[in-house]
């Protein structure tokens, strides 16, 4: 049965809230009435190399009937360029049809900057970098990329500050993994009401050496404030670009909260492509179902 308008604009409802949580300052109200956005895409290092301005325009078909309006605005981007980043959006849309996608095209962009800024520039500058940027031997990858995760303890820590109170270690639930190419996937979910629970988890999972040796171990919180009646939510790629977003958005169309999910992922050594994120959502998904 096909959608109704209310259905419909229920759905843009919805995702318009989900993109507005996900990106805050880099998302953009254009004009509420006519459903005008404007979302700033970086390449997510530091200090931005690569930069583009997408705006779309929600039609009342939009998404199941009809695909949104967009521009591409940045000064750098013209001819091949700009064409083969709409055909790749519009190769999305026609994947995707009837769903909302533009969370994916958002993430196409992003993925189209990181590989421009990794190719101009051939001398990293960010700490992890994507496994598809990053072909090195495994080994190496896990050994010279660990320390990061001592960076986010850190930064958990001043997070927690304000209540230094020692709180009790939650529960942890180990999910099922899954094994594709010589990579493996397993979810971590804990129950969690403050960000000092969140921390006190996360160190207690890296004292696992396994787990601490993981390529990447990409997390994402959702706590419910009873007394603002607001989310108290955060998320970490741990170098998997949007991987950690993109969990954040599973958790909040599943309209999970109080719970911290961590996907850790060991890298077999071949590129698994998008294939990856149907795998950190799926181990994620389980292990909330259960």
């Amino acid at each position: 049965m096909a959608a109704s308008d209310t259905e419909r604009a229920q759905q843009q409802i919805d995702e318009i809230e989900a993109l507005s949580s996900i990106y805050g300052d880099d998302w953009c109200v254009v004009d509420e009435d006519e459903k005008i956005y404007c979302i700033r895409i970086s390449d997510c290092l530091d200090q931005p190399k690569w930069t583009l301005c997408l705006q779309v325009i929600l039609p009342p078909g939009y998404p199941t009937a009809e695909p949104p309006i967009y521009q591409l605005n940045a000064p750098w981007l013209r001819g091949q360029d700009y064409t083969d980043l709409a055909n790749s959006l519009e190769e999305i849309y026609v994947q995707n049809l009837g769903e909302s996608i533009l969370y994916l095209w958002v993430e196409k962009i992003r993925e189209v900057l990181v590989e421009k800024a990794q190719s101009s520039d051939p001398e990293p500058d960010i700490k992890k970098i994507t496994e598809e940027v990053d072909e090195g031997d495994e080994d190496d990858f896990l050994l010279d990329y660990q320390p990061i995760q001592e960076d986010q303890i850190k930064m958990l820590n001043y997070m927690a500050s304000e209540s230094q109170e020692d709180e009790e270690l939650p529960p942890i639930h180990h999910g099922n993994p899954i094994t594709d190419r010589r990579s493996t996937f397993q979810a971590h979910l804990a129950p969690v009401v403050t960000t000092r629970q969140v921390k006190r988890v996360l160190e207690k999972l890296y004292e696992n050496k396994k787990i601490a040796s993981a390529t990447h171990n990409i997390y994402a919180y959702r706590i419910y404030c009873e007394d603002k009646q607001t989310f108290l939510q955060d998320c970490e790629d741990d170098g998997e670009t949007a991987a950690g977003g993109r969990l954040l958005h599973l958790m909040q169309i599943l309209n999970v909260h109080n719970v911290l999910v961590v996907v850790s992922r060991w890298y077999g050594g071949i590129l698994l492509g998008p294939d990856r994120f149907k795998h950190i959502n799926n181990c994620a998904r389980n292990v909330l179902v259960e």
